[in-house]
């Protein structure tokens, strides 16, 4: 598309990867002025490189046994939201899907929706006086008066180790095995481009070390899908079977090279302090990415956190020293670092969804969508088991993401809202209701408890309702509010296939409800 030299815009958003289509699908459903500017030649650009072996480890699980698309969102890891059904597994059946599949689908997405995006538009320098000025490279200037920016994680992240430099990364170092023959290989780092590193090379290496000062988390463990995935986790066995590889729990204090040789001090963090000089042939960083905030001049430069990866974001996911410039995608991860799914597709849009829904209300006085029900505790419990069994923002994003119930001042009808985001129902003016509830999909003690075994678990007996709250597995939790104080707190009791349609799941949320009703303000603070 052809634009002019200047050209002004409601909203710009900077990058056409799934963040940015995902956005502009619903800015272009509520027909606003917006442009995508992508410097790529079509979209997904990051995912034509990454991950180094072109495998996936976000799942496509295409058969569910269930019929509801809603329901079958929740093993859908990469399909964006729509509503013609234009979804992921058309493009792949495979479980862990090929990169190339995945940009395919991007591309037909933009061009189904005729999402307005403008490729091979390398944006150099970004300011802002009254709007934000954003330069292209060959001097075209466009004006917005929101600026989005969704390009992901642009460069790694290199920690501070004297003599880093001298190391190879994980976004450019070889991938053909053959050529580490028989070298002593140490990886820095224990994410999932680490161990799929290793894994590439595990039968032509004499030996790899990986290492960083904590210990591996596994993701089946911390229910995490950022900590290292099982797919990738191969070299876990070598390292148990004595088989040459090692997991190093170590701070490394430097690298220097020494016959052709890197030699690396170490100080072990689980072995008393021990100092030791290691040697390798390779050395490999793969300690993830970052923001690169380079191209903001000072008039709109983002504040920075989490070890300078992230901007720093208010819970509507807008920078906290710049107005109007707002995040999606991986970089919303800052709200939620390695907790929950921000970081990833099937968590951030969701997030997308909802900050649609709060730049509607904020720049287009367009109220947040609702349903009236009469307040009852008949039509509360309909409506919160409805929404718990097929809802699959919720089930994304545990803990992150909630529906809420607002009751009326004459508390005779409320008002239920679908998939906020909890932090931002508390900062905003929702959170100021005198009577409200949040409804969640969480975890319970597996995750408080990470010292217990995942696969040995105590469940609770579906007859204990009492100690419903107990419940280790995913299960739906209300919470009821006045103000920031919470007051009353109700757990449906776990199910093992994670279907709440027994009278054990219904009636207590029943009773819940007809206690809440009765009861008169001002309530006294849960402990």
């Amino acid at each position: 598309m052809q634009i002019s030299s200047i050209a002004h815009f409601e909203y710009l958003i900077i990058g056409a990867g799934p963040a940015g289509l995902q956005l502009a699908y619903f800015l272009e459903k509520a027909k606003r002025n917006y442009l995508v500017l992508e410097a790529g030649n079509s979209p997904g650009t990051f995912f034509k490189k990454f991950p180094r072996h072109k495998k996936l480890i976000s799942i496509n699980k295409v058969y569910t046994g269930y019929e509801d698309p809603e329901i079958n969102l929740r093993w859908d890891w990469n399909s964006l939201l729509n509503d013609e059904g234009m979804l992921f597994k058309n493009y792949s059946k495979q479980y862990f899907p090929d990169t190339e599949d995945l940009v395919r689908y991007l591309s037909d997405f933009a061009t189904h929706f005729r999402l307005k995006v403008k490729y091979n538009c390398t944006v150099t320098r970004i300011a802002k006086n009254d709007k934000f000025l954003t330069i292209e490279s060959n001097g075209t200037v466009y004006s917005a008066s929101r600026l989005i920016i969704a390009t992901g994680f642009t460069k790694p992240y290199i920690p501070p180790i004297p003599g880093i430099e001298l190391a190879e990364n994980y976004v450019d170092v070889s991938i053909n095995p053959e050529d580490f023959a028989n070298h002593k290989v140490l990886i820095i780092g224990k994410g999932n481009s680490a161990f799929e590193t290793a894994d590439n090379l595990v039968a032509t290496t004499a030996l790899i070390h990986v290492a960083s000062p904590s210990p591996v988390k596994m993701a089946w463990k911390t229910k995490y899908v950022g900590n290292l995935r099982a797919v990738n986790n191969n070299l876990l066995d070598t390292y148990q079977l004595k088989s040459q590889n090692l997991l190093l729990d170590a701070i490394i204090n430097k690298i220097e090279l020494s016959n052709d040789k890197f030699v690396v001090s170490v100080t072990y963090t689980h072995a008393h302090g021990e100092e030791e000089d290691l040697v390798y042939d390779r050395i490999i960083v793969c300690t993830g990415f970052q923001f690169d905030d380079s191209i903001f001049d000072d008039s709109c430069k983002p504040e920075l956190t989490i070890n300078n990866r992230f901007p720093a974001q208010t819970s509507e996911w807008e920078s906290i020293n710049v107005k109007d410039l707002f995040f999606v995608g991986v970089l919303t991860h800052m709200r939620d670092f390695k907790k929950k799914q921000s970081g990833f597709i099937h968590g951030f849009r969701y997030n997308i969804c909802a900050l649609h829904k709060i730049l509607e209300l904020k720049y287009h006085n367009q109220e947040l969508s609702s349903k009236k029900i009469n307040f009852t505790s008949e039509d509360l419990t309909n409506a919160v088991m409805q929404r718990v069994n097929i809802s699959s923002a919720l089930w994304q994003q545990t803990g992150f993401l909630g529906d809420l119930i607002v009751v009326s001042k004459e508390g005779k009808v409320a008002h239920y809202y679908e998939e906020l985001p909890i932090d931002y129902i508390h900062d905003s003016d929702l959170g100021k209701n005198k009577d409200y509830y949040i409804i969640s999909l969480e975890f319970g003690l597996d995750i408080i408890n990470q010292s217990s075994d995942p696969f040995a678990l105590e469940r609770v007996h579906k007859d204990d309702i009492a100690n419903a709250a107990q419940s280790p597995s995913l299960h739906p939790i209300v919470r009821r509010y006045c103000g920031s104080e919470l007051v009353s707190e109700h757990h449906v009791i776990e199910d093992i296939a994670s279907e709440w349609i027994e009278d054990v799941h219904r009636i207590p949320l029943l009773q819940f409800f007809q206690t809440q009703i009765s009861s008169k303000l001002p309530f006294a603070k849960v402990s």
